[in-house]
């Protein structure tokens, strides 16, 4: 079964000979950067090898959150719910935003004193994110079974629908005036005496001053032949939708499951809690950056020897300008969902909201997470190359961060003012002798 179809997006045709940025991907990071260097005045070339949003921007669950976030994450995802909240204006197109509020479930008297101790990162920022038990906790979720203790409630969380967002922001980035070209892979840097100069495409050259690479799955992989170390791995999510059904407003994560009411009126359905990792010869080479992190996900991590290591060993991991690349050989990451994983997640559904055994699951699919060794996203300047600029890793939250990361890597390429302190993001931490881990707010 293909994974969900995104908005279709007519490409633009003629390469440019020349602009001022150069965007590689076209999902919401990269598209929400090229809206707003183009807004500012900026000439942008958006290349995407595939299809806007066909990766990861289209896969994922269309949660809109700020609750459970990584502390360093929190004030960047303040500007993305205040982008968020004008998006469709903004672009005169829909994204399916909507503030329905999320819920994190809590089974035990731990889990519900460690998620209320989350609650004052958010105070400052006169965020609403609090503890709901009994009559509330029934009223936000009706018509559930489980046995909970309470609930983290954020009211000011919300969702929009993945697979129009990228498509429309990138319509919105056109209007201002970028130029986007899909199906179109950027080979590489061109440099000269160090800095960026351009880009060398499979359609041609172009001349610029700055690139930002915001290729999701795939960045490590070209960052890495642009001699740029970039820690990065990939997990794969596996997502259902259902039919419609009458059932909570508000998204959920539960033990063993995950949902979100959908603009149609059916629910995005996903494991809560499980991943799969796939062994690649990458999982050995950044084993020791990655060790803080498997020792804090291991229990939502499935190790698994699959397809994917012969792929990946077979993959070119260096090339020149004029040959062709991986990104050409494999245009779209549309890996086949785990049947297990479904089952158990529709299982614990079903226990969990009896009236969902009435529904029917009409599609199925799985998606490829970029993961960094803490688990928030590298938005920074490439030190050693100046121009080149990197916006990935974001760990499964950045379609909700999308519009806010997009803002702060624009800021940092255009040179103006950042709407966030960039330092935790900044790709050196992870060779200045940082401490570098996930930090769950605890």
């Amino acid at each position: 079964m293909p994974g969900p179809a995104a908005t279709p997006f007519d490409t633009d045709h003629r390469l440019p000979e020349r602009v001022d940025v150069v965007v590689i991907g076209g999902g919401i990071i990269g598209t929400s950067a090229a809206l707003e260097l183009s807004e500012r005045g900026h000439s942008v070339l958006l290349c995407e090898k595939g299809q806007i949003g066909g990766e990861q921007s289209s896969r994922n669950w269309g949660w809109v959150r700020i609750a459970r976030r990584d502390p360093r994450e929190i004030p960047l995802m303040v500007e993305a719910i205040r982008l968020w909240e004008g998006l469709d204006a903004r672009l005169g197109r829909k994204t399916g935003y909507a503030k329905c509020g999320i819920l994190f479930s809590c089974a035990s008297e731990r889990a519900l004193a460690q998620n209320e101790s989350w609650t004052r990162h958010v105070q400052a920022h006169q965020i609403e994110s609090r503890i709901i038990r009994g009559a509330e906790l029934d009223a936000v979720l009706p018509g559930h079974r489980m046995k909970l203790k309470g609930a983290l409630y954020t009211p000011e969380d919300g969702r929009a629908e993945p697979q129009w967002a990228a498509p429309a922001i990138a319509e919105g980035a056109r209007a201002a005036g970028a130029v986007v070209i899909t199906g179109c892979a950027v080979r590489s840097l061109d440099l000269e005496a160090g800095r960026v100069a351009g880009v060398v495409t499979e359609k041609g050259r172009v001349k610029c001053g700055a690139v930002l690479l915001a290729g999701g799955a795939w960045s490590r992989l070209f960052a890495g032949n642009a001699g740029t170390w970039l820690p990065q791995l990939k997990v794969q999510n596996t997502v259902m939708r259902t039919t419609a059904i009458e059932g909570p407003a508000a998204s959920l994560w539960a033990d063993g499951f995950s949902l979100r009411k959908r603009a149609d009126g059916g629910y995005t359905v996903a494991s809560g809690s499980e991943n799969i990792a796939d062994l690649v010869p990458d999982s050995f080479r950044l084993a020791r950056a990655f060790l803080p992190a498997f020792a804090a996900e291991w229990r939502s991590l499935r190790f698994r020897l699959s397809g994917r290591w012969r792929e990946e060993a077979g993959q070119a991991r260096r090339w020149r300008p004029d040959q062709i690349t991986p990104f050409e050989n494999c245009r779209i990451l549309d890996p086949a969902p785990t049947p297990r994983m479904l089952r158990r997640s529709w299982s614990a559904l079903c226990r969990a909201f009896p009236a969902f055994a009435q529904a029917d699951v009409v599609q199925s699919w799985a998606g490829m997470i970029d993961v960094t060794p803490d688990a928030i996203p590298v938005i920074s300047e490439v030190q050693d190359v100046p121009g080149f600029f990197i916006a990935t890793g974001f760990s499964g939250h950045g379609f909700g961060i999308g519009p806010g990361a997009g803002r702060l890597a624009a800021d940092l390429v255009a040179g103006d003012a950042p709407v966030a302190d960039p330092s935790a993001f900044r790709l050196s931490r992870f060779t200045d002798g940082s401490r570098v881990r996930p930090d769950s707010g605890f």
